[in-house]
């Protein structure tokens, strides 16, 4: 994994008539200490269709200066902030170090990175100091010429970067304010790479509404969340963060639910081949995640046993397996992950976003039609609940109540989409379906508990060992499922309740 910073800057352009500026007296600086210039050197690399760069992603390697080696820079959701991934400069000056790839991988979806780009500057600098000399922000002046592999004419320009080092936030604004009675203003361009790029840089990828007014609106705005959540979770799931995998494999599910809500507002013969592919999504990323749920879950009944059926046997079916489950899980997600077909969806995902099929009920005011919305996922809910204690305790109930505990995922994820524009009602419903969900959930691992159970005591029994201790365990996990299912009427009763309850 490769070095991360978080990267604080604002970049300026000198007007005609600009002046040196006046940096005495900015607030908390002692004095201002002359750097040594720098000649820096960077190739920047992208696909050949610039998908980086059209998401103000940049790619580089770097030699001089205080910091050469590769250089990922990601944007933010904070204002003029950029994430920084560093790896070293290695041998290879075209090949772009693993750790750096995995972050992007979610946008260059298996496309070649090339040079796009090489960009010289002399920078002559300093550095905002305090009264203890320890360096609060730096003023960079840069002299760029930009090269192009093609036969282009290089391109040359100056500007003028403020980082902030360890310094407050209102420091950019003090020094910003000296700039501009200096003469200077923003730049136009976000980075030195577009810049460099100028019109070839595609457009950016399309926004979520600016405002809801319309079903269509309430829609296209909870699936642009769900599309960058996966965007978001993508690297994270690469790099085997905690919680990176449930994450993204929600975030799937939110996204095929909000076609199912919005079905009359979607056009489902489009929405309905990405909800399969999503499905499959969420079956490949389920594949570590269920095992995760399952390996603590046996670890906690174990741990709870009474100590005299606790046997050293018993602990390792239980551990034995685990490991090695993990290790082939997560090789079989990664490929996944690696494979045209996550690609494809990726790509089918952008293309919806940028012609939403919407149909004409997505023209209906959003209060109205996001309230229908949420009364008949809440109305499916309440069948599938009934359905449930309806049934006998066994195998055509616990089938039921996992039926339901999806149908209680559609109504929360529905109740959520609906927040923007229902405000605190949405909110008080979502809560209320989570903890019911919550509650099936618990029921749905009981069952698949008792289910690894079983085999974990056929095991035993073909190995020669004593199964009582597996049919105490299951004895639990069946207590564990009866005091849910005790508990589900009065539960529903509290759900069942408040305007969007149908």
């Amino acid at each position: 994994m490769g070095k991360r910073l978080r990267e604080t800057e604002r970049t300026y352009e000198a007007g005609d008539g600009a002046a040196e500026p006046d940096l005495s007296g900015l607030p908390a600086v002692a004095s201002v200490r002359l750097l040594n210039p720098a000649e820096l050197d960077a190739v920047y690399f992208d696909t050949p269709d610039l998908a980086l760069a059209a998401r103000r992603i940049t790619l580089r390697r770097r030699t001089g200066g205080d910091d050469a080696g590769w250089h990922l820079k990601l944007p933010t959701a904070q204002a003029d902030t950029r994430t920084e991934v560093h790896a070293p400069l290695g041998r290879g000056r075209r090949t772009v170090p693993p750790a750096l790839l995995t972050e992007v991988l979610v946008y260059t979806r298996g496309r070649p990175l090339v040079p796009v780009v090489r960009l010289r500057n002399h920078r002559e600098r300093c550095q905002l100091l305090d009264a203890d000399g320890t360096p609060l922000a730096e003023i960079a002046h840069d002299h760029v010429t930009a090269e192009y592999p093609d036969e282009r004419d290089p391109l040359s320009w100056t500007e003028t970067e403020v980082e902030l080092l360890g310094g407050k936030p209102k420091l950019l604004d003090a020094v910003e304010e000296r700039l501009t009675a200096a003469g200077y203003r923003r730049s136009a361009h976000p980075s030195k790479l577009l810049h460099a790029l100028g019109d070839r840089v595609p457009p950016a990828p399309p926004a979520p509404p600016d405002t809801i007014s319309t079903a269509g609106d309430a829609a296209l705005t909870y699936l642009h969340e769900q599309v960058r959540a996966i965007a978001a979770y993508d690297p994270a799931v690469r790099r085997d963060e905690p919680d990176a995998v449930h994450q993204m494999r929600v975030a799937t599910r939110r996204l095929r639910s909000a076609f199912k809500t919005y079905g009359r507002e979607l056009d489902r013969a489009v929405t309905d081949p990405i909800g399969d592919e999503l499905k499959w999504l969420a079956e490949v990323l389920g594949l570590e995640r269920d095992r995760e749920v399952l390996a603590e879950r046996l670890a906690e009944r174990g741990a709870e046993l009474d100590p005299d059926l606790r046997t050293e046997q018993l602990c390792d079916r239980i551990r034995g397996p685990q490991a090695a489950a993990r290790s082939s899980a997560r090789r079989q997600l990664l490929r996944q992950l690696c494979e045209e077909r996550y690609f494809a969806l990726l790509d089918r995902l952008d293309a919806l976003l940028a012609a939403p099929p919407l149909r004409d009920p997505a023209q209906r005011p959003a209060e109205e039609a996001v309230r229908r919305a949420v009364r008949r996922d809440h109305r499916r809910l309440a069948r599938r609940v009934a359905e449930s204690l309806a049934l006998p305790p066994g195998t055509g109930r616990d089938l039921a109540l996992h039926e339901a505990r999806k149908a209680a995922k559609r109504a929360r994820y529905a109740a959520e989409s609906a927040r923007p524009v229902l405000g605190k009602p949405a909110e008080r419903h979502r809560a209320r379906l989570a903890a019911l969900q919550k509650l099936l959930g618990e029921h749905q691992d009981s069952v698949m508990c008792r289910a690894a159970i079983r085999r974990l005591a056929d095991t035993a029994r073909r190995a020669g060992e004593d199964t009582f201790p597996y049919g105490a365990l299951h004895q639990m996990e069946r207590e564990r499922a009866g005091a849910v299912e005790a508990a589900l009427p009065k539960a529903w009763g509290e759900t069942d309740r408040g305007p969007l309850a149908g």
